[in-house]
């Protein structure tokens, strides 16, 4: 029976380290890899690693939420699996879910892993609007001051052409564009 293993981050900052010992520790060989929201359907890694796993193959996970973006998604890829005839294996919470008592348990938590994502962006949501209120500008800071931003738009209606502007001012394209509009 073979070990197969999925590895996700959210973010380039992060390591796989930990989830990779874990997953080799198991003897998860090949182990699927990539630094990736959950959320996004794009997971090149993820959708290979569905396309390798075969009947009597184990597919190892550390943890749900590393899996999939929601309850529905990973009841889907549940049942995908199970009708490939893989067996889902979850190391942190030994859970396997090919009995009823492991289905139970998936199920459970991946309930909880969505309600703690659903708690964890409605705090970021409140910080958000609390930083908002208080005057706090997010994004990136704009690269000219207001009085070049004027200067920038006389030169282009005397007709000086965008690529001078971006030259003169080492601007991209698009950023000379968002000067002139004024976003």
């Amino acid at each position: 029976m073979a070990h197969i293993g999925y590895a996700r981050v959210s973010s380039v900052g992060q390591s796989l380290a930990v989830q990779l010992a874990k997953l080799q520790a198991v003897g998860c060989d090949p182990i699927f890899q990539e630094k990736a929201s959950g959320t996004r359907d794009d997971r090149p890694a993820l959708h290979e690693c569905l396309r390798y796993v075969r009947k009597g193959h184990v597919l190892c996970i550390t943890r749900l939420d590393r899996l999939a973006r929601s309850t529905l998604h990973l009841c889907q890829l549940a049942v995908a699996l199970d009708t490939k005839g893989v067996a889902l294996r979850v190391l942190d919470q030994n859970t396997d879910i090919s009995d009823a008592t492991g289905r139970l348990l998936f199920n459970m938590l991946s309930a909880i892993a969505q309600f703690e994502t659903e708690l964890r962006a409605e705090r970021q949501m409140e910080g958000i609007q609390k930083a908002l209120a208080c005057g706090v500008r997010f994004g990136r800071k704009h690269a000219l001051m207001p009085a070049e931003v004027t200067t920038l738009r006389q030169q282009r209606a005397a007709g000086v052409r965008i690529k001078a502007l971006m030259q003169q001012y080492g601007l991209s394209k698009a950023s000379v564009y968002r000067d002139l509009d004024g976003t």
